[in-house]
C-alpha cells in the first residue's frame, strides 16, 4: 500500500482513501463499488483526455500538508449562488474524482503480483519468527537449571576476593591522596628556603600524581590548588631572578636557572632577565638620582618622585653634581658587572654539558638543550648592546642635564674622567665605541672649552699687563713632568685613579693587562674617587735658598726670598716640599772671573728663564692636554687654543719689547719674512684692534670680536727708557727667553700633540710649529737691537770722525780718538752687562745677539763716517785701517764672539779706496750691502782726483741704476 502511495505522490495524485477523507461532511462522495469500478474499466475512455482532466486537478489537491478541500472549496464559491453553475461545478469534480479513481484502479492491477509475492514473503517470515520465539524459551529454561546446578558459594567468595583487591588499592589511593593535601605545607618551606628546583620538583611530582586519581572528585579540587602553588612558585621565581641584577651570586643564580629548566623555561626566563635588567637600570639611576635632589632639596618634598628621569636630572646642583655621578656610575656598573658574571655563568655552565648522549631518548633532550642554549647565547649577546645602550641613554640625560659652562677646571676633568672610564667600561662590556656618550660629553665640552678658554684668555691678558717680568726663581733641574698638570703623560693609566691623579705604583703594568671586569669581579668598584690622593700631590719646582753664606749668590737673589710679588693662583699651585735633592752648591768669585767675558750666566745654575706668567700658561697647557688626552673628539678645537696661548704669548713680548720703526731703516733684516707673516696672522685672527683703538675702519662681526682678545699694554713698573739699566735689558731678556723656553716645551709636547690630533687636521699642528714656534728665538734679533742702538752712542762717534782729517802726507803710528771713544762705550756697555747679569741670567745666546747687534752697528757707524769723508790721501786710508786694527783687537779682548760681525763689511770699504777704474764698477756691481751714498762717496773721493768728468758720472750712473729696484 506505501508503494502505491509513493508511486502516487510521483505521479502527483492521492489515494481514493486520503481524497475522500479530505471531503466534509456537508459533501461527502461515495466510494465507487467493484461493479461501479468495473464500469469505469469498461469505459472507453481517451486517455488523453483521462490525462488532461488529472491535469485539471488544482495542485492544492495533490499537497501533503493538511488540507481542508471542503473548506477550499467554499471559498472559492462567489457571494451570489447559482445553482446551475453550483451544479455544473459538481459535475466536474465528479469527473475528475472518476478519472482519479480509474487511474488508481489500474496501478492497483498493474502492482498485484508483486503484492501477492510480498505478502509470501511476510508470511515466511513469520513462520521463522515463531521458530525463533521456541529456541529462546527452551534457552532461558536450560539457563534457569544450570542456575540451579552450579555452586552460587563458589562465586560469592570470587566477587569478594575482587572486592577486597579492590578496596586494598582505594585505600591505597586514599593514603597518596592524604600525602598530597599535606604537601602545600612542604612547599612552602621549601620557598622560603629558596630552594625553587626542589620545590618544583615536588610540585611536578604531585600534579603527575594528581593526574592518576583524576577520577576521584577531591583530586579535581588538589590539582587547582597545585597550579596555583605552582604560579607562586614562578611569581617568586621571577622576583628572585630580578634579584641578580644587582647583586650576582652564583650559588642563588644556579637554583634560579635549574628552577626555570625543571619548568621548561629556559628562553622565558632569559626573557625575563633582560627586562629585570631593564627596569633594574632604570629604577636604579631613578633612585640615586632622586636621593640627591632631595637631599639637597632639604625638604620631603614628594613632587621630585613623580617627575620623569630627564626633569628630575635638571634639579641637581652644581655641588652634588661630581657624587651623584660617581653613584650613578658605580651603581650602573654594578648592573653591568652582573650581567657580564651572568654571560660567564653561562658559559661555563655550557661547557660542563658538552657530553655525548648515551642514547636516543637522551640525543633527543640534547637537542633541546643546544637549541636553549643557542638561544640563551644570542639572547644573552645581543643584549650586551641593548644594556649599553640603556646605560649611555641614562648617563646622557644626566650630562645634559646640567650647564657645565661654570665649572672648576678640576671639577670638569672629574666629570670627563668619570665619563672616560664609563666608556672604557663600554668598550670592555660590548665593545662600543659610546657614540651616544662621546656626542653628549662633546657637546658640554665644547661649550665649557669654550667659556673657559675665553675666560683664561682675558687671564692671560691681565696676568701680561701686570707682569713686571721679573724672573721666577725655579731649579735648574726643572722640567714641565713636575708640574702635576702635566703627570698625566708619563704614568700608565690605573683603571681605579684618575688620568690626573695616577700614582706610580709596582704593580701598573699589571693592573693595565687585567681588564676592568677582571679586575673588580669580586670587589671594588672602578668609579670609587680618590680625591684624597690631590692633597698628596707636590710639585718641587722652586729653587731653594741653600746659598745664603754666599753674599754673590745671595744677592742675585734677594729679591726672590719673599713671594710677596707672586700672585695668588699661582702660590696655590708651589707646594715647596723637599725630595731629598742635594742643595746646589755656590761658586765663587773666582770661579765666575774664570768664565768667558761673553757668558753672563751666574754660573750656579742654569735653571730655566721664565715669569710668572710662563708658569702660568704651561700649566694652562697641561690643563688643556689633559682635558684633550680624555676627550679626543674635541682635540682639534683644545689644540687650536693652545696654539691661541702661545701666539697671544709671543704676540705679547713683540708688542711690548720688539715693535720698533727703525727696523726696516737699519737695513739689516731683523724681523724676517716668517715671522712678520705670523705676526700678521695673530694680529689678525687673535687680536681685537677696535677695542684698543686702534682701527677705526671695517668692524668684524661680534660673534669673530667675541673670539677675539684685545692687544695687552705693558705694566707701568716696566721701565725700558733708562740707560742705566740698559733700556730695560733684564726685562726684555726675562721676557725673550721665557718665550724661547716656551717654545722649547711647546717643541717637547709636539709629538705628544701630534698623536691625539685627527689625521685630516695633522697638518694644521705641523704649520703652527713651522711657522710660529719654531719663531720664537727670532724675537731675540728685533727685541735685543733696540738695546744695542741705544746702548752706544753711534752719533757720538759720527761727529767726532768728522772732525778728524784724512787728507794726511804722512803715515800716523798712532790711531785716532773716537776709536778709544769708541771702545770705552764698548767697556761701558761690558760693565752694565755684568750688572745685569747679577740680576738676571744671560744666556750665550742672548750676550752673542747683543754684541753682535753692538759691533755690527758700530761697524756700520764707521763705514757711514768714512763715506762721510770729503778728502782723503793714501795715508788717511792707512789710518782708518790703523783706526780699524786698533778697533778690532782692543774688541776682541771684551768678547769672544767670533769672528766679528761686519769685519769685511768695514774691511772691504777701506780697501775700495785703492781701486782703478774698472774695478770700481766691477766693485759697485758686486757690493749691493753699501749704501748709494756710501758707493758714491768711494767714487767722488777716491776716484775723483784720477777719472774724467764722464767716467765718473758714468760710474755713479751705475750707482743711481742699482738702487733704483730698491726705490
Amino acid at each position: 500500500m506505501q508503494k502505491i502511495k509513493s508511486l502516487m505522490a510521483r505521479q502527483g495524485l492521492k489515494s481514493p482513501q486520503e481524497s475522500m477523507a479530505d471531503l466534509s461532511p456537508v459533501e461527502s462522495f461515495r466510494i465507487p463499488s467493484k461493479e461501479e469500478m468495473r464500469e469505469l474499466r469498461e469505459q472507453p475512455i481517451d486517455p488523453q483526455a483521462e490525462q488532461e482532466i488529472i491535469d485539471s486537478i488544482e495542485e492544492v489537491y495533490f499537497s501533503n500538508d493538511s488540507f481542508d478541500m471542503v473548506q477550499h472549496e467554499l471559498q472559492k464559491l462567489p457571494p451570489e449562488l447559482n445553482l446551475q453553475e453550483l451544479e455544473e461545478y459538481r459535475d466536474k469534480l465528479k469527473r475528475q474524482q472518476a478519472a482519479v479513481s480509474k487511474k488508481v484502479a489500474d496501478l492497483i492491477l498493474e502492482k498485484q503480483p508483486a503484492y501477492v509475492k510480498e505478502l509470501e514473503r511476510v508470511t515466511a517470515l513469520q513462520t521463522n519468527l515463531q521458530l525463533a520465539a521456541v529456541i529462546c524459551t527452551n534457552a532461558r529454561r536450560q539457563l534457569s537449571v544450570a542456575k540451579e546446578g552450579f555452586t552460587e558459594a563458589s562465586l560469592g567468595l570470587l566477587a569478594n576476593q575482587r572486592r577486597r583487591q579492590l578496596l586494598t588499592g582505594l585505600l591505597k589511593s586514599l593514603r597518596t591522596i592524604k600525602t598530597l593535601q599535606r604537601t602545600d605545607v612542604r612547599l612552602s618551606e621549601m620557598l622560603e628556603e629558596e630552594d625553587y628546583p626542589g620545590a618544583i620538583q615536588l610540585c611536578l611530582e604531585c600534579q603527575k600524581a594528581a593526574s592518576t586519581f583524576k577520577h576521584y572528585s577531591c583530586i579535581s579540587e588538589l590539582n587547582s590548588k597545585l597550579q596555583d602553588t605552582l604560579e607562586q612558585i614562578e611569581e617568586q621565581l621571577d622576583v628572585a631572578l630580578s634579584k641578580t641584577c644587582k647583586h650576582f651570586d652564583v650559588s642563588h643564580y644556579t637554583k634560579v636557572q635549574l628552577a626555570y629548566t625543571l619548568l621548561g623555561k629556559t628562553q622565558t626566563a632569559m626573557d625575563q632577565l633582560h627586562m629585570h635588567f631593564t627596569q633594574a637600570i632604570h629604577n636604579t639611576v631613578f633612585q640615586v638620582v632622586l636621593g640627591y635632589v632631595e637631599l639637597c632639596a632639604g625638604n620631603a618634598d614628594t613632587k621630585f618622585q613623580k617627575m620623569q628621569y630627564k626633569d628630575l636630572c635638571t634639579h641637581i646642583t652644581l655641588d652634588s653634581y661630581i657624587p651623584c655621578l660617581t653613584d650613578l656610575c658605580k651603581a650602573l656598573w654594578e648592573v653591568m658587572l652582573s650581567y657580564h658574571r651572568t654571560m660567564q655563568w653561562h658559559e661555563e655552565h655550557d661547557k660542563e654539558e658538552t657530553a655525548p648522549p648515551p642514547d636516543d631518548a637522551a640525543a633527543a633532550v640534547s637537542d633541546e638543550l643546544v637549541v636553549d642554549r643557542s638561544y640563551v647565547k644570542k639572547k644573552l649577546e645581543h643584549g650586551l648592546t641593548r644594556i649599553w645602550q640603556d646605560v649611555q641613554l641614562k648617563v646622557k640625560a644626566y650630562i645634559l642635564g646640567t650647564d657645565m659652562s661654570n665649572f672648576k677646571y678640576d671639577d670638569f676633568i672629574v666629570v670627563l674622567d668619570v665619563i672616560s672610564r664609563l666608556m672604557q667600561v663600554g668598550e670592555e662590556f660590548c665593545g662600543s665605541k659610546s657614540e651616544v656618550l662621546q656626542e653628549s660629553i662633546k657637546r658640554q665640552s665644547v661649550n665649557y672649552f669654550k667659556n673657559y678658554h675665553r675666560a683664561r684668555l682675558e687671564e692671560l691678558r691681565m696676568f701680561l699687563e701686570n707682569e713686571t717680568w721679573e724672573l721666577c726663581p725655579v731649579k735648574s733641574n726643572f722640567n714641565i713632568a713636575q708640574l702635576h698638570e702635566f703627570r698625566f703623560m708619563g704614568q700608565c693609566r690605573s683603571p681605579s685613579v684618575s688620568p690626573s691623579r695616577q700614582a706610580v705604583s709596582s704593580n701598573s703594568l699589571v693592573q693595565e693587562e687585567l681588564s676592568l671586569f677582571q679586575q673588580y669581579l669580586q670587589e671594588g668598584n672602578p668609579f670609587e674617587m680618590h680625591i684624597e690622593h690631590k692633597e698628596e700631590e707636590t710639585e718641587d719646582v722652586l729653587a731653594s735658598n741653600g746659598y745664603e753664606s754666599d753674599e754673590l749668590e745671595k744677592s742675585v737673589y734677594q729679591d726672590y726670598d719673599s713671594d710677596s710679588d707672586v700672585p695668588e693662583e699661582l702660590k696655590q699651585d708651589y707646594v715647596d716640599e723637599q725630595t731629598g735633592d742635594a742643595p746646589l752648591k755656590s761658586v765663587s768669585r773666582e770661579t765666575i772671573r774664570s768664565k768667558k767675558k761673553s757668558d753672563y750666566n751666574l754660573n750656579k745654575t742654569n735653571a730655566p728663564i721664565l715669569t710668572n706668567t710662563t708658569l702660568n700658561v704651561i700649566r694652562l697647557v697641561g690643563k688643556y692636554m689633559q682635558m684633550m688626552n680624555i676627550l679626543k673628539p674635541i682635540a682639534f678645537d683644545v689644540i687650536h687654543c693652545v696654539s691661541q696661548l702661545f701666539d697671544y704669548y709671543l704676540y705679547a713680548v713683540y708688542t711690548f719689547f720688539g715693535r720698533n720703526d727703525l727696523y726696516e731703516s737699519s737695513g739689516l733684516g731683523l724681523i724676517s719674512s716668517r715671522l712678520r707673516t705670523t705676526l700678521n696672522r695673530i694680529q689678525e685672527s687673535l687680536i681685537d684692534m677696535e677695542a684698543v683703538g686702534e682701527s677705526v675702519g671695517v668692524h668684524g662681526p661680534a660673534e669673530d670680536r667675541k673670539e677675539k682678545v684685545p692687544s695687552p699694554h705693558l705694566s707701568q713698573l716696566v721701565v725700558l727708557t733708562n740707560s742705566g739699566t740698559l733700556y730695560g735689558l733684564a726685562q726684555r731678556v726675562v721676557a725673550t727667553e721665557s718665550l724661547v723656553f716656551l717654545a722649547e716645551q711647546f717643541e717637547s709636547l709636539q709629538s705628544h700633540l701630534d698623536t691625539m690630533m685627527p689625521a685630516a687636521k695633522k697638518p694644521f699642528l705641523q704649520q703652527f710649529y713651522s711657522q710660529t714656534v719654531s719663531t720664537a728665538s727670532e724675537l731675540r734679533k728685533p727685541i735685543y737691537w733696540i738695546v744695542a742702538a741705544k746702548a752706544i752712542d753711534y752719533e757720538q762717534m759720527l761727529l767726532m770722525m768728522a772732525g778728524v782729517k784724512w787728507d794726511i802726507r804722512e803715515i800716523m803710528s798712532q790711531h785716532n780718538v773716537y776709536v778709544d771713544v769708541l771702545l770705552k762705550e764698548f767697556e761701558q756697555f761690558n760693565k752694565r752687562l755684568g750688572d745685569v747679569s747679577r740680576h738676571v741670567r744671560i744666556p750665550l745666546p742672548v750676550s752673542n745677539v747683543l754684541w753682535e747687534h753692538c759691533i755690527r752697528l758700530a761697524n756700520r757707524t764707521l763705514v757711514e763716517g768714512y763715506a762721510n769723508v770729503k778728502k782723503c790721501s793714501n795715508e788717511g786710508r792707512a789710518l782708518m785701517q790703523l783706526d780699524f786694527q786698533q778697533f778690532l783687537m782692543k774688541l776682541e779682548k771684551l768678547t769672544d764672539l767670533r769672528p766679528i760681525p761686519d769685519k769685511e763689511f768695514v774691511e772691504t770699504y777701506i780697501k775700495a779706496y785703492y781701486l782703478t777704474e774698472n774695478d770700481m764698477e766691477q766693485f759697485i756691481k758686486n757690493h749691493r750691502e753699501y749704501s748709494m751714498k756710501q758707493l758714491a762717496n768711494l767714487v767722488n773721493v777716491c776716484l775723483g782726483s784720477h777719472i774724467n768728468k764722464k767716467a765718473r758720472q758714468k760710474l755713479l750712473a751705475a750707482i743711481d741704476d742699482i738702487d733704483r729696484p730698491k726705490r
